[in-house]
């Protein structure tokens, strides 16, 4: 007996319909977002055509017309007649050429300028390292303190065959990137445990504690708290310490930063479900492995952009340092344009400036917005 075989006949499936050409593709894009409609088109070309006109404007200002270098006399002072003869057509990039030794080191010796650049680099690099995930390990600790520790002896010296150099003649780019390391590296803990201390409704006397030091410090300008701490942190010290201004300005600028950052995480903790907590308690883990290894992480990674926001503001903050006569990068730059052969191309030197601060800034917001993405992955449905 044959047993049967069936068979089955196969099918072609009709061929998938491909969208249409103007669906697709960047003139799609540009019909749907840009020229959608009569007003969308002239306000696009509007705006295009200013774009265009001030895109060029700048490119003949500081690149086609622009003064790079200048004569010097034989006393070594710069002869500015070839930009003042420009009479503004073109930038005189020739100041910062000129200045950007003092501008970025301040007064530190000349000859000993090579340590401040080594400082700067220093930080540059603790930076990115802090910044790669492979890195978050205990090992980062050790990692801190020795480049924080690298910093101190080269910016003061006196050891190693290193000359002595006080703060006194500290300047530009290495005290902001101090006061502003240092300020956010100490602020952040002291915010996190200000922040759970507003929260402990068990321990009141702490919570009137946290709640009247963020509200106080809140209350004030940073100028304000910068004084104060020039002016009323000496008077508390024991008789014959002597602090320098160096130090106060980072202890205020630990406090101030610490206030607002402690709201931040808050904000994280308050917005964290009691359910995460009431799974910890369940499991029988501790007050602090609770807090440390399930609330805070969680609570942390829901406030990355407003926690990046602080930190890019009291990084500009730092400009107000000036206050205590500490001479940092805005500052030098102002002090550059002290010199009177330069005192009409305030422009250049404010531009060169904020092209510095952008790029840390920028740096900070893009690494934010990287490390938000990677964190938040698994929420992303």
């Amino acid at each position: 007996m044959s047993q049967a075989t069936a068979t089955v006949e196969h099918v072609p499936t009709a061929a998938r319909d491909q969208p249409p050409a103007g669906t697709v593709g960047p003139w799609a894009w540009l019909r749907a977002n840009l020229l959608g409609s009569w007003w969308s088109t002239a306000v696009t070309l509007l705006l295009g055509y200013v774009i265009v006109r001030v895109l060029f404007s700048l490119i003949e200002w500081g690149l086609v017309n622009a003064i790079w270098t200048v004569p010097y006399s034989a006393n070594g002072i710069a002869d500015t007649s070839v930009c003042q003869n420009v009479k503004g057509v073109g930038a005189c990039w020739a100041v910062l050429v000129d200045k950007y030794r003092l501008i970025l080191f301040g007064r530190y010796p000349y000859d000993e300028q090579w340590r401040p650049a080594i400082v700067v680099l220093l930080f540059i690099g603790l930076f990115i390292v802090s910044g790669m995930r492979r890195f978050w390990r205990k090992e980062l600790v050790l990692i801190w303190i020795a480049t924080l520790a690298a910093v101190g002896v080269l910016m003061w010296g006196g050891v190693f065959g290193l000359s002595l150099v006080t703060e006194d003649y500290w300047g530009g780019l290495p005290i902001t990137l101090i006061l502003a390391t240092f300020g956010l590296a100490f602020a952040f803990p002291l915010a996190v445990l200000v922040a759970l201390g507003r929260r402990a409704t068990k321990l009141p006397a702490v919570k009137m504690l946290c709640v009247l030091y963020v509200e106080i410090i809140r209350g004030v300008p940073l100028i304000s708290v910068l004084f104060m701490a020039s002016v009323m942190f000496p008077l508390f010290m024991p008789a014959g310490v002597n602090v320098d201004k160096l130090l106060r300005a980072q202890i205020a600028f630990i406090l101030f930063a610490g206030a607002y950052l402690a709201e931040v995480v808050r904000g994280g903790l308050q917005a964290l479900p009691k359910g995460q907590a009431e799974a910890a308690d369940a499991l029988g883990l501790s007050y602090w492995k609770k807090t440390a290894f399930i609330i805070l992480p969680q609570a942390l990674r829901l406030v990355i952009p407003p926690l990046v926001n602080t930190f890019i503001g009291f990084f500009k903050d730092t400009s107000l340092v000036l206050i205590i006569g500490l001479f940092e990068l805005l500052t030098m730059g102002k002090v550059a344009l002290s010199d009177p052969p330069w005192q009409s191309f305030s422009t250049e030197v404010y531009l060169g400036l904020a092209v510095i601060y952008i790029a840390f800034c920028f740096a900070m917001s893009k690494y934010s917005r990287s490390l938000e993405r990677d964190l938040n992955r698994s929420r992303v449905r």
